[in-house]
């Protein structure tokens, strides 16, 4: 049974409703104007609102928005005589279910209020598992009972519901991809596409072309139009990853398809029109890098409406069981296995830091789960960077002087330190650098140029290069044969002659 208000100034017609809506068993109230209905909805919530348009006090269409107001998820159905494109237009854009005109037949307005009604059930169906979700420490492939997750998970479920700009933050791996999903997915749009582009992974032209498409010639290699990324999130949502990696000349170009909802393709002069939701995320300092001078303030503030911080996984080790288990169901289920964990494996995870937060997290469970022969996670199966950790002794490690510490320069100091080692390793190569950094190579080239060592990049480079390399024969050596002989016969002359001295 659902509760329905009838509202209408002709008494005949209220009566007529509440008969009709009365034998299929629904709890039917009246009101003769919006007023007097929005008076009862405040008393009373309902599942449903039929309501004339023309009225006296209060017409319809100022109820509908009233109504939001009191009672956002509450359907309504309009009703006139007097129906134009104007009023009807209007009456959706306020978020109306339908539009009927009179005189009606009563059986169609049947079907339209059962309709209505069932969408309505959908949705409390959808609100409720939601709620149950979350009490379970989960929303969607979040997982977690922490205050903050359950802060997270709140904030979700509200902006999921409008359609503003979403900046998420956070650490390198703290799920900033899965809450994105978690919005669109529970949002009116989560039927339109999904597209998820990292603005770390292209050069600016790329990224250009890319988000916004380009036409055919427009560069060497464009032999066909093609739509950019926002086109193909039209209604829908597009997900900016590591926007703070972006150029300020991106940066310019993202701002005006922010303002206008316009896009123009690479090589185009006409414009198309898009209607894509943004959410954008970064492990940067976005405030910082506007004071910098390196991120634009208006962008900053555009695509900052609604901000959502991720806590690392330092700070809610609370939540560390319950992903450990989410994990070991994962990778057991791939491999048709059911584990457990032992609680000296469990104990050792949750006193561990981990830096990599949920990332580290998950590839660590992976790898126990790929060794493990028993039916329970041992300590032995985790990486001896986890069995040997010892909070006391980092601590240690980083005693405070007792004269204080300069703690910006140390810091710079120990950022410098750590990428000279990366390159050290990489032998000078930016890309694998910036992998064992779990940084974009724009990222990590920004710190070569910050700390003064762009050159030691191309110097490691070279000096790998000529130890990996054997030497090379002169190209101008007409004889290199004969003179391979030659220097072979003069190195066992040496030989025997040391061998005699």
């Amino acid at each position: 049974m659902s509760n329905l208000l009838i509202v209408d100034d002709e008494p005949s017609m209220r009566q007529l409703l509440t008969l009709v809506f009365g034998r299929e068993g629904h709890s039917v109230r009246a009101s003769e104007n919006g007023r007097q209905a929005l008076a009862a909805l405040r008393v009373e919530p309902a599942d449903l609102i039929v309501s004339d348009v023309k009225m006296p006090d209060m017409d319809g269409i100022s109820l509908l928005r009233a109504a939001r107001d009191v009672q956002p998820d509450v359907a309504v159905i309009m009703m006139t005589a007097f129906a134009t494109v104007e009023t009807a237009r209007e009456a959706f854009k306020l978020g109306a279910d339908d539009f009927i005109q009179k005189p009606f037949d009563v059986e169609e307005l049947k079907l339209i209020v059962a309709k209505a009604l069932e969408r309505q059930a959908l949705v409390k169906e959808n609100r409720a598992f939601r709620r149950a979700q979350r009490e379970r420490g989960s929303l969607g492939n979040i997982i977690g009972r922490s205050d903050r997750m359950q802060a997270v998970y709140q904030m979700i479920e509200t902006v999921a519901e409008v359609q503003s700009t979403v900046l998420v933050t956070g650490d390198s791996g703290t799920g900033k991809e899965l809450v994105a999903r978690a919005i669109h997915d529970l949002s009116p749009r989560a039927e339109k596409p999904f597209i998820s582009v990292n603005c770390g992974a292209f050069t600016e032209t790329l990224l250009e072309s890319e988000l916004f498409g380009y036409t055919k010639g427009s560069f060497t290699g464009a032999t066909a139009n093609r739509k950019g990324l926002f086109e193909a999130a039209n209604k829908g949502t597009i997900f900016l990853d590591e926007i703070g990696e972006m150029s300020p000349a991106m940066q310019v170009k993202l701002l005006r398809v922010l303002q206008e909802r316009k896009v123009r393709p690479v090589g185009a002069h006409d414009e198309a029109e898009v209607d894509t939701r943004v959410i954008a995320a970064t492990n940067r300092d976005l405030a910082a890098m506007v004071k910098d001078g390196t991120f634009r303030e208006d962008l900053f503030y555009r695509i900052s409406v609604i901000p959502i911080e991720l806590p690392p996984l330092r700070d809610r080790r609370e939540d560390i069981a319950d992903l450990v288990q989410h994990f070991i169901r994962k990778y057991g289920e791939q491999t048709g296995r059911v584990l457990g964990i032992s609680e000296k494996a469990l104990q050792l995870l949750e006193n561990y830091s981990w830096q990599g937060n949920v990332r580290e997290l998950e590839n660590t469970i992976e790898r126990a789960v790929a060794l493990e022969r028993t039916d329970e996670i041992q300590p032995e199966r985790l990486p001896e960077h986890i069995t040997n950790y010892d909070p006391g002794r980092v601590a240690e490690a980083f005693d405070l002087p007792d004269g204080g510490i300069n703690l910006t320069a140390f810091l710079d100091q120990l950022e410098k330190t750590y990428v000279m080692e990366a390159l050290r390793r990489s032998g000078g190569n930016q890309t694998q650098a910036a992998e064992l950094l779990e940084l974009s190579v724009r990222s990590l080239r920004h710190l070569l140029d910050k700390h003064g060592i762009r050159s030691l990049s191309a110097h490691m480079r070279d000096e790998k290069r000529t130890t990996d390399s054997p030497p090379r024969r002169r190209a101008t050596d007409p004889f290199p044969r004969r003179r391979a002989e030659d220097e072979s016969g003069m190195a066992a002359s040496a030989g025997d002659d040391s061998s005699t001295g």
